[in-house]
């Protein structure tokens, strides 16, 4: 255990009195908040918080703990700010992990950017759709769709909602006809990403009803970027998502299919080992990528702005 991160965990959990909003706050899971407090009550051989399903609150050895353990995490702050000063240059080696599709349309750009500002950072930028371990590839930061496992040892910060979108081009929906329900895709050639962990199920909803049709996949492949091309030459319907397709939805390039039916939202992800303190160089592009995002996504802000 770390027993200074720990600490840390403790000190915000102390302060919000929340598992939950300590973990948004450090970019952890509530489970790894959790786990963290266990093993520092366990190391103390003894309990720090009263948990209910109300509210956290100290016992008497957490607030006997809490100022000195919180001196200690600052301490430990001013001892990294001595190191890493504000305002002193970033540089070195940086690692970042995408998927190929967010990699090539967004990601790439963004870092390019944030290299002319810091132009002694040396990135390396891999681009594959493959679920890579980040700690065991010694990834500084892996962009995931999606959440994160417990049981990773990564800590999360969220960049931007992903919102999927089923899609065709006009020549292959004037061919086949434009699906009006959910179910309509059984008769259609869809186009199907082999890493979807639900195989060929696709979930809708709408004003509270659900529905899941499992796909006949006509083309299948690995790299949203194969499927986004498939569909353009009017192979059949894609699962896409908005960061891909905007563009080609904004000039009738592809055109929506089922838009009344919502699809399953994830979130575009920044990942990074747990077990240690950010590296300022990461934190940095972190940060950068937040701001580049947030709140809306430019690509998501651009249909927004096309469908007033």
């Amino acid at each position: 255990m770390d027993q200074l991160q720990a600490m840390e965990i403790f000190v915000e959990v102390a302060r919000l009195r929340s598992f939950s909003a300590a973990g948004r706050k450090l970019g952890l899971t509530r489970a790894m908040v959790s786990k963290h407090i266990l093993q520092l009550e366990a190391r103390l051989d003894a309990r720090l918080l009263h948990r209910s399903t109300r509210e956290v609150s100290l016992t008497e050895a957490g607030q006997a703990y809490l100022s000195p353990c919180t001196a200690t995490v600052e301490q430990a702050r001013e001892a990294a700010r001595a190191i890493n000063p504000a305002g002193a240059e970033l540089a070195g080696a940086l690692r970042i992990q995408a998927p190929s599709s967010f990699g090539s349309a967004w990601l790439a750009d963004a870092v390019a950017r944030f290299n002319l500002l810091h132009p002694k950072l040396t990135p390396s930028l891999f681009v594959d759709d493959a679920l890579l371990d980040p700690i065991r590839h010694g990834f500084d930061l892996t962009i995931r769709v999606g959440g994160i496992p417990d049981s990773s040892g990564l800590a999360m910060r969220r960049l931007a909602p992903c919102r999927g979108v089923l899609c065709a081009s006009p020549a292959y929906l004037a061919t086949h006809g434009m699906p009006a329900e959910p179910e309509d895709l059984l008769r259609h050639q869809c186009l199907h990403f082999s890493h979807l962990t639900d195989g060929t199920s696709w979930h809708f909803s709408r004003a509270g009803a659900q529905r899941t049709v499992r796909v006949q996949a006509g083309f299948t492949a690995n790299n949203g970027l194969v499927l986004h091309q498939a569909a353009l030459r009017g192979l059949g319907i894609v699962y896409n998502t908005t960061f891909l397709a905007w563009r080609d939805l904004l000039d009738g390039t592809l055109v929506p299919v089922l838009p009344e039916w919502e699809l399953p939202l994830n979130d575009l992800s920044a990942l990074y080992p747990a077990a240690r303190q950010m590296s300022p160089k990461v934190r940095a592009l972190v940060d950068f990528l937040v701001a580049e995002y947030q709140p809306v996504p430019p690509w998501d802000a651009a249909l927004a702005r096309a469908a007033l």
